[in-house]
């Protein structure tokens, strides 16, 4: 007997939600019991990657795209006006925005709470170099989450009459480009939002404010300094989201952060991107080639510091190495991080560190560090957190700090990193574990047989020599001793 088709349809129909819609049809050939069921599936996953299968280029033919347009047609079409919970689309073969937007407004129409698009179009035979989402879009009242993908730009239409997602927790829009006017006018469209994710976000604003008050993610990533685009970067930022959770900040660094209201802010990531030439005047003796300088405002003043001060109740910090030497400019104004017991720092030869010892007296209770990378832009503010400059408080700001667990990533052995190790080793009082981790693309010394030996025996020596735990932890292409040693 087959025990599977004398389920009941509603729990066959959820077990075929879980499958592709083009596997899920594949099981009408089975019997008369199952000739239908596939059609009742309240979830539609279509990927055209089935279809045409692209690594062989099967897609460039017109007549297999049609084939597929003709399969989803044909599954629309079959369910007719049955409630949809789900529809997740990935088309990236070519196929005609118009097609696409016809397939969203039907599902739309059906009551679809779930929307999750990847696409990618050819404009060739348009005059349009952008990929406009259906108007009905942005005024359903049933969309709970939606999440777009797309290799092109991206355009939130909203006209004169804007846009209202009621029910909408969730958006998700990460593109080559994302175009959506006002921010403020953008975010007011979502009164439950909960969720927000906009990567390679165009400002069309120089003061940008985001306001929610059912906010709990954002995730905010800009064109930064990379891109070459009409729009000029935001001079202020502004965040008024007391609900917020976690948040994710990459973006060039604004001139003012005017309002930072997160009082509730569990987790934050900071990169603020900045230029080699104002680092440079930055790191001048009491930042002499600022003075009169129209487009460094946030140099002179320092008004990062409010960012900072919006964020100190967090419990968990990443800085990326452009943002920590900014900080070099808030170490007198510095807030204290009373909550913060993570703590995440990414380093780069071109980027100073003047801002850690500041910022690890700051942590009275910070537990874990990870540092990507060691070797960083030496100055003499460099303070006692390294060890690149003898000074008579050396070690200082190590010393108060209560940090256990040290994580430090590619680690390319060179004698300055060896150095700095050991200056943790001697310094934090309270260290007892440290893994370290060799960079897998990054030069390395360890491919010479006699520098991996002489590497292991100075590990060695660390563990006996210091109550830390101290792990050297490698990837397979190295040497099979690593692990007879006990190092992975």
């Amino acid at each position: 007997m087959d025990r599977i088709s004398n389920l009941q349809d509603e729990l066959l129909c959820q077990i075929l939600s879980f499958l592709p819609t083009k596997h899920a049809a594949l099981t009408s050939v089975l019997s008369k019991r199952w000739l239908n069921l596939w059609k009742l599936v309240p979830n539609l996953d279509i990927d055209d990657s089935v279809f045409l299968h692209p690594e062989d280029k099967k897609g460039e033919r017109v007549e297999i795209r049609q084939s597929f347009v003709n399969f989803v047609d044909g599954v629309l079409a079959m369910q007719g006006d049955s409630p949809i919970n789900k529809f997740s689309l990935k088309c990236i073969t070519g196929v005609h925005p118009d097609i696409v937007n016809r397939w969203i407004c039907n599902v739309l129409q059906r009551g679809v709470s779930d929307l999750n698009l990847f696409t990618d179009f050819s404009f060739e035979d348009t005059e349009e170099d952008m990929y406009h989402l259906p108007k009905e879009l942005f005024f359903c009242s049933t969309l709970v989450k939606l999440k777009l993908r797309s290799e092109h730009c991206v355009y939130w239409w909203h006209g004169v009459m804007g846009s209202s997602l009621p029910m909408l927790k969730s958006l998700y829009i990460d593109s080559d480009l994302i175009l959506c006017g006002k921010i403020d006018k953008f975010v007011s469209s979502f009164p439950v939002l909960e969720e927000l994710r906009m990567a390679n976000m165009e400002w069309q604003d120089l003061d940008v404010s985001v306001s929610s008050a059912s906010l709990r993610k954002l995730t905010l990533h800009g064109t930064g300094c990379e891109a070459v685009t009409s729009f000029e970067s935001p001079k202020t930022v502004s965040f008024d989201t007391p609900s917020l959770l976690c948040l994710s900040y990459f973006d060039v660094v604004a001139e003012d952060y005017p309002l930072v209201n997160m009082k509730k802010l569990v987790q934050a990531s900071l990169s603020l991107i900045v230029t080699d030439d104002l680092i440079k005047r930055v790191r001048e003796p009491n930042n002499d080639l600022l003075e009169g300088e129209e487009d460094n405002v946030v140099f002179q003043s320092g008004n990062v510091v409010k960012l900072m001060i919006g964020i100190q109740n967090v419990q968990k910090l990443s800085l990326n190495s452009d943002t920590l030497e900014v900080l070099s400019l808030c170490c007198e104004t510095m807030p204290v991080f009373n909550n913060l017991k993570f703590l995440g720092v990414t380093s780069d030869e071109g980027r100073g560190w003047q801002a850690m010892p500041v910022l690890l007296r700051n942590c009275p209770r910070l537990e874990t560090i990870i540092m990507e990378g060691l070797l960083h832009y030496v100055t003499d503010k460099c303070g006692d957190a390294c060890a690149c400059i003898s000074r008579e408080d050396k070690g200082r700001s190590l010393t108060s700090c209560p940090v256990n667990r040290l994580e430090i990533q590619r680690f390319r052995a060179t004698m300055k990193e060896m150095t700095m190790i050991k200056h943790f080793l001697d310094y934090f009082p309270c260290l007892k574990r440290m893994d370290v981790y060799i960079e897998e693309n990054e030069p390395t010394q360890l491919r010479n047989s006699e520098v991996s030996d002489h590497i292991l025996e100075i590990f060695e020596l660390y563990n006996k020599l210091s109550s830390c735990n101290v792990r050297l932890l490698v990837s397979d292409y190295l040497d099979e001793k690593w692990t007879a040693q006990g190092y992975i």
